[in-house]
């Protein structure tokens, strides 16, 4: 096992230069967002959705239009409407009268990199369609289902859903996301940099592509072999079933959860944490690496009963309760 480690570690140092060009790029666009950047990163290579919260001017499409930017691919923007229709994003079927028959004309969702950009502004339709494409990495035109391209990975904004015009998200398409991301306020220092950075009327230079998506393709197949011990498993399993069971391994939460989290959240906290410690440049899986990415996993598959709601506790408080409460191996 030690031999394979130390092979594994190797490989991840040879890639980790993609990894610093990326975040380096992405750096002379944003300021901070240290760990927005990194989540997006850990979604990357775990091939899993990511969902951006915060209120506006954040610099939430930006960081994922910066991040699109240093990636050899295709990209594409959508902006989230009210009166969007399923085939503004998936693209339709069209009748050529003469020939009597219909050609595809594909639509944006047939990208590498989408950005959903306020996707809680769209209706109930458009979600089901984009539902598809998450889950199954196809759609569905008329009787044809076609597959989206590798690599596939959709990145959405959505403002909190007490802000005006907004639809809450159904659950099952929130549970396609692999990690919920809540976006917060830079610092002073931050903030001051971000001013004199912006505060320009002249256009910024493009960004650099710095990878292409076969290299993304490999950097996953290493993630796939980052080791996981069976206490870290255990670990993993006990958090989720703590989520479920708050009774029997978090007895202060008892009453403030009515549904948990499905076995989707397992998969995803340990595909994340095997990410997350690719990112820190290890072939192995550490319990600090589960606790620093389990609120991103968790906290949007927590449903949180009346009597919760009524006391104030949110899914946030929750999961930070349970990373306080149950052992780490």
């Amino acid at each position: 096992m030690t031999s394979e480690l130390a092979a594994i570690n190797e490989q991840i140092a040879k890639m980790h230069p993609y990894i610093d060009g990326i975040e380096s790029e992405i750096g002379k666009a944003i300021i901070g967002q240290k760990y927005l950047v990194e989540r997006m990163l850990v979604g990357l290579l775990a091939n899993g959705h990511v969902l951006l919260e915060g209120v506006p001017g954040l610099a939430k499409t930006a960081t994922i239009n910066a991040l699109a930017q240093t990636i050899h691919t295709k990209f594409a923007r959508i902006q989230f409407t009210p009166d969007l229709l399923p085939s503004d994003l998936i693209g339709n079927l069209i009748y050529n009268p003469r020939e009597g028959t219909y050609s595809t004309k594909k639509g944006p969702i047939f990208a590498n990199l989408i950005l959903a950009d306020e996707i809680n502004r769209a209706p109930a339709k458009v979600q089901s369609a984009l539902l598809e494409a998450m889950q199954e990495r196809q759609v569905t035109l008329g009787e044809e289902s076609l597959p989206l391209p590798k690599p596939f990975l959709v990145m959405a904004t959505q403002n909190p859903i007490d802000q005006e015009g907004t639809y809450s998200l159904p659950e099952a398409q929130v549970d396609r996301f692999m990690l919920k991301v809540i976006v917060g306020y830079p610092s002073e220092a931050e903030e001051k940099q971000i001013m004199k950075l912006m505060a320009k009327t002249a256009v910024r230079e493009p960004l650099k592509a710095v990878i292409q998506p076969e290299t993304i393709l490999e950097m996953r197949k290493l993630v796939d072999a980052v080791h996981v011990d069976e206490a870290i498993e255990d670990y993993i399993v006990r958090l989720v079933f703590a989520t479920r069971e708050p009774k029997r391994f978090v007895p202060k939460m008892d009453g403030m959860i009515r549904f948990g989290s499905s076995p989707r959240a397992t998969i995803n906290l340990a595909l994340a944490g095997k990410a997350y410690a690719f990112l820190q440049g290890r072939g192995y899986v550490t319990p600090q690496d589960i606790k620093s990415i389990a609120p991103d996993v968790l906290r949007h598959r927590i449903i949180t009963t009346f009597e919760a709601d009524a006391d104030e506790v949110t899914s946030e408080q929750i999961v930070a309760h349970i990373l306080e409460t149950v052992a780490v191996p």
